[in-house]
């Protein structure tokens, strides 16, 4: 049974599954013109993603703007175009026919100007109950419109994020919630996939503080938690890691 779902589609299908996931995940279709003028007129931003893919490698951000016009961001590329057509031509030629999603943008929160989400990891616990083992902030770097550590990303802890945002007692409220998300997750792509062992699910918060799964990883890298001020996280993390025999 394979421990590592590499495409996102199917990942999604599995955590659409979940009748307490399915209000967090964000629209998604695979990428077809058409479907990328309805969900832009839709939702005003989307993210074009490759089905399989890591580290935010090859993720464009397409938005229409007030005057009607298009715009396209790749990197730290930005491109206007004065029809959705024309722009959809450009992806097409970026792409070179692989397969690639669109997923309804969040329109993230951010510090100190930046967009950030979050990284909760959970694991199968020896006892082979999922546990949420960590959680850590991941801030976009400058000018950047994915926010992962590898892409330049810098790792910063939850409550520091959280609490520009929102109170003490909500910033509880919020980190019991991510808790919850992260163990039905798990649970739900063990679910379809047996032998999922471990998830790592990148959540955004929008504007009105509420969750967005944005994309789960079935081998999350576990050590950006050693970045973390208190090590016990990331002993844990190795540990559960070693009792279902990851090296």
């Amino acid at each position: 049974m394979p421990r590592h779902v590499s495409s996102k589609w199917k990942k999604t299908a599995a955590l659409m599954g979940s009748v307490s996931l399915r209000r967090l995940v964000p629209e998604t279709t695979r990428f077809e013109g058409a479907k990328l003028r309805s969900t832009l007129e839709r939702y005003g931003m989307v993210y074009i993603k490759p089905e399989s893919g890591t580290h935010g490698k090859g993720v464009m951000r397409a938005e229409i703007l007030g005057d009607g016009r298009y715009r396209l961001r790749y990197g730290k590329r930005t491109q206007t175009y004065s029809s959705c057509g024309a722009m959809a031509d450009e992806i097409r030629r970026s792409i070179r026919g692989r397969r690639y999603l669109i997923q309804r943008g969040i329109r993230l929160l951010k510090h100190k100007g930046r967009l950030f989400d979050l990284r909760v990891m959970a694991q199968l616990t020896p006892r082979k109950m999922w546990r949420t083992t960590g959680m850590i902030g991941r801030v976009a770097a400058p000018g950047k419109i994915v926010t992962n550590y590898h892409s330049g990303g810098r790792l910063v802890p939850v409550n520091r994020l959280l609490s520009g945002h929102m109170g003490e007692n909500s910033a509880r409220s919020t980190l019991r919630t991510l808790e919850r998300i992260g163990v039905n997750a798990g649970q739900a792509l063990r679910r379809k996939y047996p032998g999922v062992c471990e998830v790592g699910v990148d959540i955004g918060m929008d504007r009105s503080l509420k969750p967005w799964i944005i994309e789960v990883n079935t081998s999350p890298d576990p050590y950006i938690f050693r970045k973390l001020p208190d090590p016990s996280i990331f002993k844990r993390i190795r540990r559960y890691a070693r009792a279902y025999g990851r090296k």
